[in-house]
């Protein structure tokens, strides 16, 4: 492990240094070392042994694949596409940067030789974004969201804080985000920008593109690209890793909560456009203008019904954590919750129009969170009688309630062997009573945590 960090190190360095050279010199610099820090990024996941769902997209693959007569994908963390035409080649999503010179250099193998014209980006995400600056030529139109510059600025802004959140989340991440070089996030300007109503539509050499506004998916900025003639639609991650799924519209890693509206509405516009194909930027393709467009309708319909139910609680007087445990999807409008999570949607929806005070509690009012007390309760009530209790409610099937005291206890002592194992066994529960849904993000979280109990204890985690 030691011997990739510092190849990472040494190729990280490489990418700062190659601003001294020639442009063609610098770009063949560039690619070698990406092509050399992404096989030694995914050795080091390899060596890690990571077995979650978060890992998995980073164990893909890359490789190439011809989805349709002059239409390449380019699969990987993130996939790439290439569109081919007589006066050039269109270029959708960029991947992530470590892995873009591989894929580049197998699109270049596999499709026949041209000039980029267009980089279509889906939205400023970095495993959709990183790999833009070796697929850019002179005169290449950059597209993008009118709202991508607002999203990337933020996310550079925020990107410390938000790393360290993903990397509790995704723990095969390095410790800190490369800041220079070409793998260094939110130096994308794009050149070209579409904004709803209104499509970027443009035809070359004979096939006709239409870059369409769809928001409220990833993020504000999502675009995708419709090739009418294929019946093709480019969706970047406007359905999330999954199709059909229930959508992210509030994600645990962080960053703003999407809008469920502008969702809908994004949705009824493709849905109008009746694709054959779905080409997504995770994953493979999805056929069959039939079943692509019942899913489509089922996703709107939930999200719908989730949404009409919220405001319908909220007119009625109940709470969020009311809401969050009532409102289950149908059985007709029924879609895997392994990205996206009803509960985590009420929650989201109902703060999105109520803000973060929900009028429970003064105290919301004020920077003493309920932590701060902990250590009192814990002295007054007695860590062995909160964790007696707990127990009887791991017990009883009802983990959460556990957690709550526990929490109390360990203000009070954070050593405490019979809170912290009461704790990692209200832990497992949840866990296990996770797996029907499979929520990569729920999982993740909850091993993160039982890892930390684990260390408390002096165990070892593997």
């Amino acid at each position: 492990m030691k011997k990739i960090v510092l190849v990472l190190i040494a190729l990280v360095a490489i990418g700062g240094a190659v601003v001294l050279l020639s442009d063609d010199a610098r770009r063949g610099v560039e690619l070698r070392a990406a092509e050399a820090i992404g096989d030694a990024a995914a050795m080091a996941v390899q060596a890690q042994g990571a077995g979650e769902r978060s890992a998995d997209l980073i164990k893909v693959p890359i490789e190439v694949v011809e989805l349709a007569d002059g239409v390449f994908q380019a699969r990987g963390v993130g996939n790439t596409h290439l569109i081919t035409t007589s006066e050039g080649h269109v270029v959708y999503d960029t991947g992530l940067a470590t892995q873009a010179a591989k894929q580049r250099r197998l699109l270049g193998e596999a499709a026949p030789a041209g000039p980029i014209t267009h980089v279509i980006l889906s939205h400023s995400h970095q495993d959709h974004a990183g790999g833009t600056s070796f697929w850019v030529e002179d005169g290449t139109e950059i597209v993008a969201h009118e709202e991508y510059v607002e999203e990337q600025r933020y996310l550079k802004e925020l990107e410390d804080y938000l790393w360290q959140r993903n990397r509790t989340l995704f723990d095969w991440m390095p410790e800190n985000p490369p800041k220079s070089g070409f793998l260094a996030y939110g130096h994308v300007v794009p050149t070209l920008l579409v904004d709803e109503p209104d499509s970027l539509v443009f035809e070359q050499g004979g096939v006709r593109f239409e870059v369409l506004p769809t928001p409220g998916a990833e993020g504000a900025d999502n675009i995708c690209l419709w090739l009418p003639q294929q019946k093709i639609l480019f969706s970047g991650d406007f359905f999330g890793p999954l199709f059909p799924q229930f959508p992210n519209i509030f994600t645990m890693r962080g960053e703003k909560v999407r809008k469920p509206i502008e969702y809908i509405e994004s949705l009824d516009r493709i849905i109008a456009l009746e694709p054959e194909m779905i080409v997504p930027s995770h994953s493979e393709p999805i056929r069959g203008k039939e079943g692509i467009r019942a899913a489509l309708v089922r996703m709107r319909d939930a999200v719908r019904y989730v949404h009409d139910a919220v405001i319908a609680g909220m007119n009625g007087g109940k709470t969020v954590h009311e809401l969050m445990a009532e409102i289950q999807l149908p059985p007709e409008l029924d879609l895997t919750q392994a990205h996206g999570r009803v509960s985590w949607g009420v929650k989201s929806i109902w703060e999105y129009y109520a803000t973060w005070f929900h009028f429970d509690s003064t105290t919301e009012l004020y920077p003493v969170p309920r932590t701060a007390v902990f250590a009192e309760l814990a002295g007054l009530a007695g860590n062995d009688a909160l964790v007696e209790h707990a127990r009887g409610h791991v017990d009883a099937g009802r983990p959460v309630h556990a957690i709550h005291l526990l929490e109390i206890a360990l203000g009070g002592d954070p050593r405490d062997r019979g809170a912290l194992m009461t704790k990692r066994a209200a832990l497992e529960q949840l866990l296990e009573e996770a797996r029907p849904l499979n929520n990569a993000y729920e999982m993740d979280w909850l091993r993160y945590r039982i890892r930390q109990a684990d260390e408390a204890l002096g165990e070892d985690p593997s």
